[in-house]
């Protein structure tokens, strides 16, 4: 299965002027971990998950002032529509982060996180409405 398959295409666009209060809201509200930064005056896109907001958090900063410029990652690992899952899973366990960009020729098509991959592989491997138990295996994921 390919990352076109399990990625999620409505992604959450947000700019480097908003406040990391307003990135959690509309993260939040969607109920996803991460948000695309685009900024207009720069080349590249950036990412910001939930852990960006919960380290600021933890170091005491003001969410209604700090903006995500400040607290996003601009040297982003892309990832392609045509990767394989485990190119994918492989890719994140290396750089220690759980959400991949997808882009295409320059264009964001989708984001993929740990849990997409998860999702699609616990579906592969244990039918819908049995669990592993009740195979008589174990999950293996």
């Amino acid at each position: 299965m390919q990352v076109r398959d399990a990625m999620s295409s409505e992604v959450l666009v947000v700019g480097p002027e908003h406040t990391l209060r307003q990135a959690a809201q509309m993260m939040s509200e969607r109920r996803i971990g991460s948000a695309v930064v685009v900024d207009p005056d720069s080349q590249g896109i950036g990412i910001m998950t939930e852990r960006d907001v919960l380290y600021a958090i933890g170091a005491g900063l003001d969410c209604d002032t700090e903006r995500t410029a400040a607290h996003l990652t601009w040297d982003v690992v892309y990832a392609g529509p045509d990767w394989t899952l485990t190119d994918a899973a492989a890719a994140m366990a290396r750089g220690g982060f759980r959400h991949l960009v997808v882009i295409e020729e320059g264009e964001v098509l989708g984001v993929i996180s740990v849990r997409d991959i998860m999702r699609v592989w616990a579906q592969q491997r244990v039918p819908i409405g049995r669990t592993a138990s009740e195979q008589g295996t174990e999950a293996q994921v």
